[in-house]
């Protein structure tokens, strides 16, 4: 239970973080399209760029890198191209798929890009 509250607040920091930076925040924890099972933590967006991010909040930052791992990226990946699909007003918009890493003690840590679509 602590575990969830952790990773809800680092969801919520981090789209406040998002905020400060120019992202306008379109939807949280939004229903991957993995039959019903994961999510996409934020959709955002930033002038021509909708952002798919990942939020991964862990012990220490080099923890939570390594938490997004291979499975979770296809289903970011599976998830954003539903999302857009079900969004026609939103298709003219380059997708970017980005990840925020939490850590007590630490600011959190924004990676731009951190994955491209293969």
């Amino acid at each position: 239970m602590a575990a969830l509250a952790f990773g809800r607040r680092a969801e919520f920091v981090a789209a406040l973080m998002l905020r400060l930076k120019g992202y306008a925040i379109l939807e949280r924890r939004v229903p991957a399209a993995s039959g019903g099972r994961g999510e996409i933590d934020i959709v955002a967006r930033r002038g021509s760029v909708i952002v798919f991010i990942e939020v991964k909040a862990r012990a220490d930052l080099h923890s939570a890198a390594e938490a997004v791992s291979q499975r979770q990226r296809e289903r970011l990946l599976r998830g954003a191209a539903a999302y857009l699909a079900a969004r026609p007003r939103l298709a003219h918009l380059s997708p970017r798929f980005d990840a925020v890493l939490a850590a007590p003690g630490h600011w959190p840590r924004h990676v731009i890009d951190a994955w491209r679509e293969s």
